[in-house]
């Protein structure tokens, strides 16, 4: 199981959210490669990135940010925040993106999640965020009709190369995993799951390491990182153990 670091961006900034909330933004740095190359030194084996700018507009705000980020850094990188456009995520893999994340895109376009994972087999990751029992989309401000188990097993049918797996309530909030919805989850799905939301502390690693077995792939955790409740160092190891 991998331990995914986050790195959020808005304006520039690395920051996180309350909830998904944009009028809880709480900012961490004024550098994003810095933290991305300090998550590289510290044994990180891939890093999550969000343009959160982006996820809002709904088009890539941050593009050439993260194109300096990827440039500089060895370990693979999965971008997600208003990828809309076959052209949008061309462009990222031609600039040495690992894995494009595709949220609300996915969920209102079968055609076009068809398009770019015939396309690009195994490179793209559907991020299934989830409030209560149903999927929210552009970027996070509303909540669809879909159920998210409905739409875990829809994705069944496309080569991707993960889901994950944000349980909203719980993300930004360093309050601890929920494993309900997970271990629903991973019956149904036949992808690879990664975590997101709530994961803190290493007994958070500790508890989500008996999933691996049923699916659980890998755990992305930001804030706890940021404000010290979690070793990034110690996480990829027990994650990897």
């Amino acid at each position: 199981m991998l331990f995914i670091p986050a790195i959020d961006l808005r304006s520039g900034k690395v920051v996180r959210l309350f909830q998904g909330d944009y009028e809880k933004t709480k900012v961490y740095g004024e550098n994003p490669l810095e933290y991305a190359l300090f998550f590289q030194r510290e044994g990180a084996e891939r890093i999550h990135i969000v343009d959160l700018d982006g996820a809002k507009e709904g088009l890539p705000v941050h593009l050439e940010l993260i194109k300096e980020i990827a440039k500089a850094l060895s370990v693979p990188l999965q971008v997600g925040g208003g990828i809309r456009t076959f052209e949008v995520i061309e462009e990222y893999f031609n600039a040495g993106i690992a894995q494009v994340i595709l949220g609300t895109k996915a969920l209102v376009s079968k055609d076009f999640l068809k398009e770019v994972t015939t396309a690009f087999p195994k490179r793209v990751i559907v991020s299934v965020d989830v409030r209560g029992e149903n999927v929210a989309i552009s970027g996070w401000l509303k909540t669809s009709e879909i159920n998210y188990l409905d739409f875990l097993k829809e994705l069944n049918l496309y080569p991707l190369f993960a889901i994950i797996l944000t349980l909203i309530e719980r993300d930004g909030t360093s309050q601890g995993i929920e494993v309900n919805r997970l271990e629903k989850a991973l019956r149904v799905s036949k992808h690879p799951l990664i975590l997101a939301g709530g994961v803190s502390t290493i007994e958070d690693i500790k508890r989500l390491k008996v999933f691996e077995r049923d699916g659980l792939w890998g755990v992305i955790s930001g804030r706890a990182i940021y404000e010290g409740t979690l070793n990034i160092k110690e996480a990829i190891e027990i994650a990897k153990a």
